[in-house]
């Protein structure tokens, strides 16, 4: 029994080494390092005092994610072909998407054989739109939003649950719907960036 344990500890401190150059975790954060896809070629990095149990996947090498500092992201699920940056004090809950392409082409000639490439473990990424993702700090996402290519949420917004998330948020707003809409805004804080 106690050889099977070294054995699985050793398994797991030798993944989680050939993730260290492309993983960068600051002091005291956790994350779920088994729910982390394709890390190799790609930069994933981690602020302090951070939780992340997010499914993170890469889809191509040369994705970048930012997580910043006192951040929680519950059981989502980040997706990133080339930038997803989430700011400091950020809280999203459960079943949150954030995506930064639309996977595939808005044109059927163009996505044809999508099908057929991965049975073959291979993508066309030349036809597909793709934009970065910002979640400002302080923003709050709630359960089972979608958060979709090119979009910025704004310092201390607040995405009401199942919103679809398709244009940029202004600061220190409510958005709810689908697509979501703002329908309130809040006053800052004194200390707040509100142009952040």
């Amino acid at each position: 029994m106690r050889l099977i344990l070294i054995g699985v500890i050793d398994a797991i401190l030798g993944w989680k080494s050939r993730l260290s150059g492309a993983v960068s975790v600051g002091r005291g954060s956790r994350i779920a390092w088994r729910r982390i896809s394709r890390a190799a070629g790609n930069a994933l990095s981690v602020g302090e005092d951070s939780i992340v149990h997010a499914d993170i996947s890469f889809e191509e090498t040369g994705g970048k994610i930012q997580i910043g500092n006192r951040t929680f992201i519950g059981r989502s699920h980040l997706v990133c072909y080339r930038s997803l940056t989430i700011g400091d004090d950020v809280v999203m809950s459960w079943g949150v998407t954030i995506v930064d392409h639309d996977s595939h082409s808005v044109d059927w000639m163009d996505r044809r054989n999508d099908v057929l490439e991965w049975g073959a473990g291979r993508k066309d990424w030349k036809k597909i739109a793709h934009a970065p993702v910002v979640v400002s700090d302080r923003a709050w996402v709630g359960f089972n939003v979608s958060v979709l290519k090119g979009v910025t949420i704004g310092e201390g917004a607040v995405i009401g649950a199942c919103s679809v998330v398709t244009r940029d948020i202004p600061p220190y707003t409510l958005a709810v719907g689908n697509p979501a809409r703002i329908i309130r805004s809040f006053s800052p804080p004194p200390d707040a960036n509100p142009a952040g």
